[in-house]
């Protein structure tokens, strides 16, 4: 991607940046008089330092006045797993959790309706974060699958929202598309008439949600670029350097794709939406590497829960007819996490590196066609 090197902001630039906000006065200011602040964070799911972030964010409303039991933190999980204690410390820092009470979302109680959007999609939300008068999230901006881009107001809505609601956003939205992988989702980077992203947008307002810190990343996750301030403002700014900045031009007529998968790791299905295109007409391999110690994301809707149950969205990726292999690399071996793809035999898990060569050497030789993708889970391309 474009911006895979770019040197990680210093804490003086995190500090500037949650001190200056786009489209709303300083946080230490615009706090002032509040009774309660809740400050949402997105989950393991997504590579955000959250607590390179979080010390400015504190600094701000103890200069508005704001003490500390009068704040809380909530992790905006949507349908995915409850995080527990090791998971906190590695987003927020153990100082946190030493002075702040820090919860889960949990999208299956304790929600309450706010409103509806121009799309149709009723809105309940976390009764917590709706208790309080302040609203502050912390995430990233990075492409997505169906969204077309992340960040933003996604902390609200799936992240702090009911089953119902997050179900809605995520269905396909004809009936004829239903059970259709390829109908449901819009694609990395895709936004242009995404009702997906309308209904996201909308959900900061009908919430009111305050401030939004988003991060763009490296590489290696590292923070960049910070933009925070009213949400959609905040977000519009965000936006316009992430698409420059996770951009890819994308080779094609590959022989063999190897497509790393980094900052969502834990939902590394991603990354075959950049390889799969840059597969040879004529057969070819993709090797996805899913080297998450972790597992993949316990997923409400999208994952499975047995060898025939699963959740009401579990939608399964299917293999191009020009591949011949997907081979899934992971050191870990999760056999549950192959029902992401389809049951077919050119699906093959693997978890030692040097029989995965083996296994290409077998079919490829000295002149074969190989792109690697770093961050194929974050990365979008044209061609």
């Amino acid at each position: 991607m474009e911006g895979y090197n770019r040197p990680r902001l210093e804490a003086a630039d995190i500090k500037k940046a949650v001190g200056s906000p786009i489209g709303m006065a300083p946080l230490r200011e615009y706090a002032r008089g509040k009774k309660e602040v809740v400050i949402l964070f997105d989950d393991m799911a997504r590579v955000t330092r959250v607590a390179e972030i979080v010390p400015h964010v504190l600094a701000e409303l103890a200069d508005a006045g704001i003490n500390d039991n009068q704040i809380r933190f909530i992790a905006a999980c949507g349908c995915h797993g409850a995080l527990d204690r090791l998971d906190f410390t590695k987003k927020l820092g153990e100082d946190v959790l030493a002075r702040f009470p820090v919860y889960n979302h949990n999208p299956f109680n304790n929600c309450v309706y706010t409103g509806t959007t121009t799309g149709g999609t009723k809105i309940s939300i976390n009764a917590e974060v709706m208790k309080c008068d302040l609203k502050i999230g912390i995430g990233s901006v990075v492409p997505h699958i169906m969204a077309g881009f992340g960040g933003g107001s996604k902390i609200v809505l799936p992240g702090v929202a009911a089953y119902e609601s997050i179900l809605a956003l995520h269905s396909p939205r004809k009936a004829s598309t239903q059970g259709n992988f390829n109908n449901t989702v819009s694609g990395m980077g895709a936004l242009e008439g995404n009702p997906r992203r309308r209904d996201i947008d909308e959900a900061a307002d009908i919430v009111g949600l305050d401030m939004k810190i988003d991060a763009i990343v490296n590489i290696w996750g590292e923070t960049v670029a910070l933009f925070a301030g009213k949400p959609l403002p905040a977000y519009a700014a965000a936006l316009e350097a992430a698409k420059a900045h996770y951009l890819t031009h994308q080779p094609v007529g590959m022989d063999i794709v190897i497509a790393n998968s980094f900052a969502k790791v834990n939902e590394a299905i991603s990354g075959l939406f950049i390889a799969f295109p840059s597969v040879a007409e004529s057969v070819g391999d993709v090797v996805l590497i899913a080297n998450a110690p972790g597992g993949q994301v316990t997923h409400y809707l999208m994952g499975s829960f047995g060898n025939t149950i699963a959740g009401p969205l579990a939608l399964q990726r299917k293999v191009p007819p020009n591949v011949n292999r997907v081979i899934i690399f992971n050191e870990y071996p999760e056999i549950a996490s192959r029902n992401f793809m389809e049951d077919t035999d050119k699906v093959i898990m693997m978890n030692k590196w040097k029989d995965v060569l083996t296994l290409l050497k077998q079919t490829h030789g000295n002149k074969t066609k190989v792109v690697v993708y770093p961050n194929a889970d974050i990365q979008y391309c044209t061609v």
